[in-house]
C-alpha cells in the first residue's frame, strides 16, 4: 500500500490528520496546497493510493486539484472535507467522498480503509 497524501493549509489540520491516520498504521505525506500536491502527485504518482484534500485553500481550492487529478490519475480515491455542505455539488462527476468537517478520528480511519478497499476491488476487477 502506497502513501495516503493529505492536502490543507493549516499546519494544525494537517499534523492532527497526520497522527491519526500514522497511529491506524498508514504511511502518510502531506502537502500544504494544491499545486505542492500535484506536484507530488506527478512525482510520485505510484506510491500515493488515496488523496484526502480540504476543499478551500489559498492557492487553489480541492476542486481544481480534483480536476487536475481526475485528467492525470483518474484512478486515485479522494476524499473532501470541508467545513462547507453546500460545496458538495461543485464536485458532481468527479468521483470524489465529500465529509462536512469535523470528521471524528474512527469515522476518518474507516473511511480511508473503505476507499482503499475499493480501490483495490477496483482494480481486481480492471485485471
Amino acid at each position: 500500500m502506497g502513501c495516503v497524501l493529505l492536502v490543507d493549509d493549516s499546519p494544525l489540520q494537517l499534523k492532527v490528520r497526520e497522527t491519526v491516520l500514522h497511529n491506524a498504521g498508514f504511511t502518510v505525506c502531506v502537502a500544504t496546497s494544491a499545486d505542492s500536491a500535484l506536484a507530488m502527485l506527478r512525482g510520485l504518482a505510484e506510491s500515493i493510493s488515496l488523496v484526502i484534500t480540504d476543499h478551500l485553500m489559498p492557492e487553489g481550492d480541492g476542486v481544481r486539484l480534483t480536476r487536475t487529478l481526475r485528467q492525470e490519475n483518474p484512478w486515485v480515491p479522494v476524499i473532501v472535507l470541508s467545513g462547507m455542505p453546500e460545496a458538495e455539488p461543485e464536485y458532481a462527476g468527479l468521483d470524489v467522498v465529500f465529509r462536512v468537517k469535523p470528521v471524528p478520528p474512527p469515522e476518518l480511519i474507516e473511511l480511508v480503509r473503505s476507499c482503499l478497499e475499493n480501490k483495490g476491488n477496483d482494480q481486481a476487477g480492471a485485471a
